[in-house]
């Protein structure tokens, strides 16, 4: 009996590496989020939850999710080291500054990218095949769109003439958009009128400037600073006498006349794939930046 016992004593023993290791196994993987949308409820970090859920991921079973969610760039940047310090599986970011901060705050945790304007022409990454770097993800290339947009604006509405635009000269993804849909309303015969816009407050004046200056068009970019105010925007626009083209499908939804862009709601969810392969084992490096260009025809 002392030797059976003995026996299944041993057998007890053995079996505790085993459940060890299956409780490692176990341990929820830890995920950051961090982005310039406020709230924790907002659109977007749902439809991030919603895709890793289709996926097989539950916050607070087998994922935990640290939100870090601001408008204030400074603030942005302490919290993006705030996660970088705490040794997460990924850190999903939210626009441009977003990722700015989180690629500043750490060179080794993967970055995933839930939406960029273009990661290549700000420097992000050097290119979209091969990131080569702790960062990838999602890009829908805005400035590639920009000549598509004045074109759509132009067909829809062809006595536009002064065309205006909302930009950001604190953002380079701006100055790159501005750009191209400078040379492309110059191309079809218009004149692009870029009113300065840095904070919310800003807005309202500057339809008045828009109004001063003669437009009969405007093009809303969609960025970091654009997409969070988008119903302001879209209310200011509404009341004037002038047609507006906006960058993302969220505008329309929000009573906006036409876009022509993808819905970032779609990009947040398809982030989650990217946090999958990560988990999985793969590599940042060698995972292609997707180039989310639009195949549809402009909401109405």
């Amino acid at each position: 009996m002392r030797r059976r016992e003995f026996i299944t004593g041993l057998g007890a023993v053995s079996a505790w590496p085993h459940i060890g290791q299956a409780q490692v196994r176990s341990k929820p993987h830890r995920i950051g989020f961090l982005s310039q949308q406020p709230g924790q409820s907002s659109l977007f970090s749902r439809t991030f939850t919603e895709g890793l859920r289709e996926l097989g991921y539950v916050e607070g079973q087998n994922i935990t999710i640290e939100w870090r969610m601001t408008p204030d760039r400074e603030q942005l940047l302490r919290f993006a080291t705030e996660l970088a310090r705490m040794n997460l599986d990924v850190i999903v970011t939210g626009g441009g500054p977003a990722v700015r901060a989180a690629k500043q705050a750490t060179g080794t945790t993967p970055i995933v990218m839930s939406f960029s304007g273009d990661p290549v022409g700000t420097g992000l990454v050097p290119s979209l095949s091969r990131p080569g770097s702790n960062l990838t993800g999602l890009s829908f290339m805005s400035p590639d769109l920009s000549a598509k947009r004045v074109e759509v604006l132009a067909e829809a509405f062809p006595a536009v003439r002064r065309l205006a635009t909302l930009w950001n000269p604190e953002d380079p993804v701006y100055a790159l958009e501005l750009e191209r849909t400078e040379k492309a309303a110059r191309g079809l015969g218009m004149t692009l009128l870029p009113i300065a816009v840095r904070a919310i407050r800003d807005f309202e004046g500057a339809f008045g400037e828009m109004v001063a200056a003669g437009a009969d068009g405007l093009i809303v970019f969609a960025h970091t600073l654009t997409i969070p105010n988008s119903r302001t925007i879209v209310e200011l626009a509404n009341r004037q006498p002038f047609p507006a083209m906006y960058g993302l499908r969220e505008y329309v939804l929000d009573g906006g006349l036409i876009a022509y862009g993808p819905r970032l709601t779609d990009l947040f969810r398809r982030s989650a794939s990217y946090v999958d392969r990560i988990l999985k084992g793969a590599k940042p490096a060698d995972m292609p930046v997707s180039n989310r260009r639009s195949s549809k025809s402009p909401l109405t």
